[in-house]
């Protein structure tokens, strides 16, 4: 039997190895001694909108997610992560984003923390189709290609206490689909200054794989029942500096019943809002505007 290198293996094979390794080693300690050595939390929550970095993925609309982690006493993690999303910010989609994740922790808690992981994201269905290039002679859009949203990761965390900062990498050939059709061609769909689009179709055909993001994170207890969060973020986008921005986010979660209760004020700050817009009728409606996003949450 054949066996890859791993220098052979794509970002998702990977992961989907790291998560069959972690479930190995849980199985195999449970049998040594019959004594449970990892702890998995599933959460179930509803929201008002659903957003990723301070991008709608529901388009403004309500969604629902669920969490699935799971925790060895090692240090290695998993994280499962279902979410109902737009099929016009992600077109063609089956309506859901499917997120997994495998790495590990180490450290104090209270302390200096830290963590490795891959990740990988999925759109079934979603793509869109779009020009990579202009005929300037004839002024029109030409070279249309296929493009899909799934994106891979590979990600550090570094951590004191309830301050949490992470680093995110790009290691699929695009960043949710920023490519030149994704990015110079919904500039020019969305009726952006032409010499701008133009601008971006000069660099000539490129991805986005070697983007990176960043988030910085704080918690504070207010009350055992009150949580203040706070968050800060900010993506580099290579190739195309018209998709970076940064997002910030003010938020209160109270327990009461059961359930986790957050009100959180979300704010976006894009350098080209039109990339932010899906299809709403005959016109565009922007996915980066400020928001107050409400949600109720459950844990089992």
């Amino acid at each position: 039997m054949h066996i890859p290198s791993l220098t052979a293996l794509s970002a998702p094979r990977l992961l989907l190895l790291a998560a069959v390794l972690t479930l190995t080693s849980v199985r195999a300690d449970a049998a040594d001694d019959g004594i449970a050595t990892t702890a998995i939390d599933t959460e179930l929550k509803l929201v008002s909108d659903l957003r990723n970095r301070g991008i709608s993925d529901s388009g403004r609309k309500p969604a629902v997610q669920l969490l699935v982690q799971a925790a060895h006493e090692s240090g290695l993690i998993g994280l499962l992560q279902l979410s109902t999303v737009s099929d016009k910010a992600f077109t063609d989609s089956d309506g859901v984003n499917l997120l997994l994740g495998a790495g590990y922790r180490f450290g104090n808690p209270d302390g200096w923390h830290f963590g490795l992981g891959l990740a990988h994201e999925w759109f079934p269905g979603a793509k869109f189709e779009a020009p990579h290039a202009i005929d300037l002679e004839a002024g029109a859009p030409v070279d249309f290609r296929r493009t899909r949203y799934d994106t891979s990761y590979a990600v550090i965390e570094i951590g004191w206490g309830q301050l949490e900062g992470r680093i995110l990498h790009v290691l699929s050939k695009t960043y949710r689909g920023a490519d030149t059709g994704g990015v110079c061609g919904q500039m020019l769909a969305a009726s952006v200054d032409p010499t701008q689009a133009l601008a971006c179709y000069a660099r000539g055909d490129q991805n986005s794989r070697g983007s990176w993001l960043y988030d910085l994170g704080y918690k504070l207890s207010l009350t055992p029942t009150t949580t203040l969060q706070l968050h800060a973020g900010t993506q580099k986008i290579r190739h195309f500096k018209e998709a970076d921005f940064s997002d910030y986010s003010v938020g209160v979660t109270h327990q009461r019943w059961g359930f986790g209760w957050t009100a959180e004020w979300v704010t976006t700050r894009t350098r080209t809002p039109e990339l932010f817009m899906i299809p709403d009728g005959n016109r565009l409606k922007r996915q980066d505007d400020d928001r107050l996003v409400l949600s109720v949450s459950r844990k089992f």
